[in-house]
């Protein structure tokens, strides 16, 4: 997440503060398995978030930050 550019991360920490509330807000990551625990969330309207949900651990782990 470092390389993200400065613009991108006060919507980062918007995204970030949302999946401590909802973590299941955003899409599975596959069609196929539309309660899959990978999942994706846009933020800013050109960020990507990738992100693990580990539901019984409560913990939310991403995976891929990306800013197109």
């Amino acid at each position: 997440m470092a390389a993200l550019p400065p613009e991108a991360l006060p919507y980062l920490a918007e995204a970030l503060a949302l999946l401590e509330i909802s973590p299941w807000t955003g899409r599975s990551s596959s069609p196929d398995n539309p309660g899959g625990n990978l999942r994706t969330l846009t933020f800013g309207g050109r960020g990507l978030l990738t992100y693990l949900v580990l539901e019984e651990q409560r913990e939310v782990y991403v995976v891929r930050a990306q800013w197109l």
